[in-house]
């Protein structure tokens, strides 16, 4: 079973982690330290299992009541742990590797102390289109404005990707807002998606300097 036949199966009963701090995009990997109990619970429950949570946002007014059941954005990423380790207190640090977008239907009645939730999985449709090159070349641009450890982490996958994947990974590496990641991540139409990106990273490369070289000069 592959991991977009996990999260398909998982879809009825999905773990979500609402965490408003970081949006998870799908083909990209992010790093969490799981500290409250009933997200303790979670990530046991999930290694017990399939493995597979989502992370979602939560909707405006939410603060004062993330100890509660807040209502979260219905569109979000789910992923499968891909690593983990438990820690002092039962804690657990956790690799989640985003798989795909789901959009949450509805709300699992309470009976857990985490959430869970009915979800319809939402894989890309194919897509080819100029904007992918597009898109290449400005990444390629812009990797002569950053540090090098940054541009040759981003550069062959970027090379490799296609379509909407592409979009997630070069949106996961620079946007670090978790508002703008989220109305990325809320964008199905592939098109529309590789564009707003791109439109990110020429805003990037607009307020950057290229880099001067440190090796020598013939």
């Amino acid at each position: 079973m592959n991991a977009q036949e996990r999260v398909e199966r998982a879809a009825s009963a999905l773990k979500v982690f609402p965490l408003p701090s970081a949006v998870l995009f799908p083909h990209t990997v992010i790093p969490l330290h799981i500290f409250e109990p009933r997200y303790r619970a979670l990530v046991q429950d999930a290694l017990a299992g399939d493995r597979v949570l989502a992370l979602s946002q939560l909707e405006p007014g939410w603060e004062g009541n993330y100890g509660g059941r807040p209502p979260m954005v219905p569109l979000m990423c789910a992923g499968v742990i891909v690593w983990d380790e438990q820690v002092e207190e039962g804690r657990y640090n956790i690799l989640l590797q985003g798989v795909c977008r789901v959009r949450m239907t509805s709300e699992l009645g309470a009976d857990k102390s985490y959430r869970e939730v009915r979800a319809e999985v939402l894989p890309d449709l194919p897509y080819e289109g100029p904007e992918e090159e597009q898109l290449r070349q400005a990444v390629f641009e812009l990797a002569g404005r950053v540090p090098p450890s940054f541009a040759e982490n981003l550069l062959p996958v970027a090379a490799r990707a296609q379509g909407g994947m592409l979009a997630d990974v070069v949106a996961s590496a620079i946007i670090p807002e978790p508002e703008r990641r989220q109305a990325l991540l809320a964008e199905l139409d592939v098109r529309r998606r590789l564009e707003g990106v791109l439109e990110d990273v020429g805003a990037l490369i607009g307020r950057l300097q290229p880099l001067r070289p440190t090796g020598p000069l013939n």
